[in-house]
């Protein structure tokens, strides 16, 4: 994989960051990845999830607090681009 991928890529997720929860940052962009990265993981491998859930309680925990923190970003961006 070469550099100039890896940066395109980047912006893609930058983006989408944007899109989604109305900002950008590294730690938002990190955590939009794991969330948008789980819930694939949940959708098409559901045991899996559910073993990982079950073997790590606390990141379950974690990955919970990330994904109610970007379904909040989102509501909250979205409520203020209908009010434009």
């Amino acid at each position: 994989m070469d550099q100039k991928f890896k940066e395109q890529f980047d912006g893609l997720i930058d983006k989408y960051t944007e899109l989604l929860v109305g900002e950008t940052s590294d730690d938002l962009k990190e955590k939009v990845k794991m969330w948008a990265l789980y819930t694939h993981i949940s959708k098409s491998m559901p045991a899996l999830a559910k073993h990982w859930n079950a073997s790590y309680p606390d990141a379950k925990d974690e990955l919970k607090e990330i994904i109610n923190e970007i379904k909040a970003l989102n509501e909250k961006h979205r409520k203020s681009i209908q009010k434009e």
